[in-house]
């Protein structure tokens, strides 16, 4: 299960298929140095994204 709390990198290792969807978003630095300790919650609010949405659309790439 994926939530806000975890961060990006947490997610690409948990489900990798999760990549896509945060390039999706237009999230697209998931390999940088800030990937490894910002949370999901973190990067939607620095990219403007609702957080809700993202998460529902990452738990179904699950």
């Amino acid at each position: 299960m994926i939530t806000k709390d975890m961060t990006i990198q947490q997610v690409i290792e948990e489900n990798p298929d999760s990549a896509s969807v945060f390039a999706e978003f237009g999230m697209h630095c998931l390999g940088c140095a800030i990937a490894h300790g910002e949370t999901v919650a973190q990067a939607a609010e620095a990219h403007g994204i609702d957080i809700d949405e993202l998460i529902d659309a990452l738990s179904k790439a699950e």
